[in-house]
């Protein structure tokens, strides 16, 4: 079979942290990339605490920066409702980091940094609008750079464009996500809150229904300290729980003299991932695929795992003979499943089990036990 001439081999949509992965592993795998996002500051708005293992920096090949990390991360302090604590601090088994929390703008300009030093060619301010098949075999994918129209071709247009992927839904892929399965998070950057290393969370629909509390190292004296609510499962908001949890919980002496400095939130998926994240000349990234630990609600490192598995299945898809059909492309989900998916199903039939108990303080108590085990060194779920 004969290739169609195209101008670019693969249009990847979204150059967060799983879009810029699978550019920069496509490229490095010999394919032409152009990575275009519609945003004009790439890691904004922020709307997560930034955390990130250290072996999901190593999976992908990406070395921890002063130029991105804020604050080196050496273990967990997991609390329950009335603040029991456990704690695992890794420095007792290794002197080195377990995981960073990372300034996602820098985070992000740095991993399309690296998918440009790989040859991927990357637009900015570019809103991708739709693609038209063509007799060929390619598809001609529609843009709007900087506010004009422009057209390319490609053979596969990758979606690592969010959770209301548009590119999920040109191929009639139900990108909603259920209210139940949403969480809505807030949290402060602040001064003033000493932090010791370590990532902190606390668990109990007292401070925080369906989700649960966090304080987090930021660097440089500040901390992030938030949460992240069910809205199913309250009648107020995440700000209105945040200030309960800062003014009302076995932590507020410590937290009494935070100064905040910044305000961010957003909503987080917990949902599961998506049954189907290809189409024809489509494959379905990040969270735009749902690829977002349904436990903790943490997407980076399920993100840029996703991505480098997308962009390596890519490199090798488009040299050979298939057409890029839904079919020939389900290769790419049924490698994910292999390597990260079904252990994320997992998790997800774990959290459904979980809010399924009627009981409150069963329920907080399975939360918790979960939340404590799943840092362990032998958890089967530690690296997801």
């Amino acid at each position: 079979m004969v290739r169609a001439i195209v101008d670019y081999d693969l249009v990847v949509v979204g150059s967060g942290p799983a879009g810029a992965t699978a550019a920069r592993t496509a490229a490095r795998g010999g394919l032409s990339v152009l990575l275009v996002d519609k945003k004009q500051e790439l890691g904004s708005p922020i709307q997560c605490s930034g955390a990130v293992s250290a072996n999901a920096l190593t999976v992908v090949d990406v070395l921890p920066a002063d130029e991105f990390v804020l604050e080196p991360v050496y273990g967990f302090v997991a609390y329950d409702a009335t603040g029991t604590a456990e704690t695992l601090d890794y420095r007792r088994y290794r002197n080195e980091p377990l995981g960073y929390v990372v300034d996602r703008r820098r985070f992000d300009r740095h991993l399309a940094g690296l998918a440009e030093q790989a040859g991927a060619e990357v637009w900015l301010k570019t809103e991708a609008t739709g693609h038209t098949p063509r007799p060929d075999g390619t598809t001609e994918v529609h843009l709007t750079r900087l506010g004009r129209p422009v057209s390319v071709t490609a053979h596969v247009v990758v979606g690592a464009d969010g959770v209301q992927s548009q590119v999920g839904r040109w191929a009639g892929i139900q990108t909603r996500i259920k209210l139940k399965e949403l969480a809505s998070c807030f949290q402060f950057v602040v001064e003033g809150v000493e932090t010791r290393g370590l990532l902190e969370i606390v668990t109990g629909e007292r401070w925080a229904p369906g989700g649960y509390s966090w304080i987090f190292p930021k660097g440089h004296g500040h901390a992030e300290v938030g949460l992240g609510v069910a809205r199913t499962m309250t009648k107020q908001d995440a700000r209105w729980h945040l200030d309960r949890f800062m003014n009302e919980s076995f932590l507020a002496d410590r937290l009494k003299g935070a100064r905040i400095v910044e305000v961010q939130g957003g909503g987080v998926p917990l949902a599961a991932p998506l049954r189907r994240q290809t189409a024809d000349h489509i494959v379905l990234v990040g969270d735009a695929a749902r690829h977002v630990n349904p436990i903790t609600g943490g997407g980076i490192h399920t993100a840029l795992r996703g991505g480098a598995i997308a962009g390596a299945f890519l490199a090798q898809f488009v040299a050979g003979d298939l057409p890029p059909t839904a079919a020939h492309l389900a290769g790419y989900h049924q490698r994910w499943l292999a390597e990260l998916g079904n252990t994320m199903w997992k998790l997800y039939d774990l959290k459904t089990s979980i809010f399924r108990e009627r009981d409150p303080a069963r329920r907080d108590a399975l939360l918790h036990t979960t939340m404590t085990s799943y840092f362990r060194p032998d958890s089967e779920y530690r690296k997801v």
